[in-house]
């Protein structure tokens, strides 16, 4: 053992002195070890069946039961759009002959999704289908499309429902297009007839925007660009829509390549039903490949655990329910869930961020569904979307 000194300059004449330990090297001569380096983190194991799989009987009529006894009920009702004059205010069944219910017209939209999507996964009982068949005939039928249209066609239009209730169209009408290509859904082909001028129109209309759009919405409500542009980009996928494809993908790229140290510790917001962080990363896994996916989520998130737990990162809690702004947090347990179990299967088995990724979905995921119940309209009429499109798997990696 030998001792060093080192001399501390230029403020003070103070000498500290420590020892080291010196080894000789292979030539004779000593110097100071160096520590060892840190073992390599080593990847807890994901069982299969720790993701979401095949919905619960239950749970199926349990969220059927509140699209169902929303999507023919007109009040209360929310209105929001711009209109050029008198005669283009009236009921809601009159403006929206479709889309009518549910309180608005997107939460209409997504909850006429959440029976195709139950029906296509046969997933209800013989006398919930039956009337989900009935009410979807009633809503989605030709006369209806047309008058949907004319009220986007409107010179007024202009960025009503863009880009949330646009995606959740093109999520209704690609859920339409994958069952009729199943050939297990007649209905699915009706149903898509009539609202297949309206995707085309809202399609048109994205093309035109999208490039238009200089900044990302970085939002946790209806406004924000990533989560529209996901389910927009499964759309153009399901719909062999390349064109439209690229155009997401460029755009995600653009808005998104760069990012780096996304602040997941200041969510959620008061109102948030949606994770400004987490969402644009459920996206860049639809637009990069796997390793070049896995490198920018380590810039993007660099907090990520290795070590399997899940209190990194916290469900929201909703502290009055019946607050139809509030009770947005009860969403946003639903689709961080989706979001971390997509991106924990966007990485390689071995990545040792897997388990900790999965654990924290799988604790908003029982809150989220927690949530989901009839006591108030203010969730009743759109929670049960977020948990169906979350226990169905919807826009799983495939």
């Amino acid at each position: 053992m030998k001792t060093v000194c080192l001399a501390l300059v230029p403020l003070t004449l103070l000498i500290a002195c420590t020892d080291v330990a010196i080894e000789p090297e292979a030539g004779g001569s000593a110097s100071a070890s160096l520590p060892a380096a840190s073992p390599a983190p080593v990847a807890i194991p994901v069982a299969a069946d720790a993701f979401p799989d095949r919905i619960d009987p239950d749970l199926a009529d349990r969220f059927s039961r509140l699209a169902l006894d929303c999507v023919d009920k007109e009040f209360p009702n929310k209105i929001s759009r711009t209109t050029d004059t008198a005669e283009e205010i009236g009921r809601p069944r009159d403006l929206f002959p479709a889309f009518y219910g549910c309180f608005d017209w997107h939460s209409a939209v997504h909850g006429h999704w959440l029976l195709v999507r139950l029906l296509r996964l046969d997933a209800l009982d013989d006398a919930a289908r039956a009337e989900a068949v009935a009410k979807l005939d009633a809503n989605l039928n030709a006369e209806t499309g047309a008058g949907e249209l004319a009220n986007f066609r409107r010179p007024a239009r202009g960025s009503w429902e863009r880009p949330y209730g646009w995606a959740w169209l093109l999520q209704l009408t690609g859920e339409l297009r994958e069952w009729a290509d199943e050939d297990r859904g007649p209905e699915a082909e009706r149903w898509l007839a009539a609202l297949e001028p309206l995707e085309a129109d809202i399609v048109a209309a994205t093309k035109e925007w999208l490039p238009k759009l200089a900044y990302p919405i970085r939002l946790g409500t209806h406004n924000q660009s990533a989560f529209a542009l996901t389910l927009m980009h499964d759309w153009a996928e399901v719909a062999g829509d390349a064109e439209f494809a690229a155009l997401i993908e460029e755009r995600a790229r653009d808005f998104h390549l760069a990012d780096t140290d996304c602040p997941i510790g200041y969510e959620p917001s008061g109102e948030d039903f949606l994770s400004p962080c987490l969402m644009v990363a459920d996206l860049m896994r639809r637009v990069l490949s796997d390793g070049e996916y896995a490198d920018w989520l380590s810039a993007y998130l660099p907090g990520i655990p290795q070590d399997g737990s899940a209190d990194w990162l916290e469900p929201a809690i909703v502290l009055d329910a019946s607050d139809g702004k509030l009770v947005h947090l009860d969403g946003v347990n639903s689709s961080r869930a989706w979001n971390l179990f997509h991106v924990a299967r966007a990485l390689p088995d071995d990545d040792p961020r897997r388990a900790s990724l999965v654990a924290a979905a799988q604790a908003h995921r029982d809150a989220g569904v927690a949530a989901v119940s009839d006591e108030h309209y203010s969730g009743s009429h759109w929670l049960a979307s977020f948990a169906t499109y979350l226990m169905t798997d919807r826009g799983a990696p495939g």
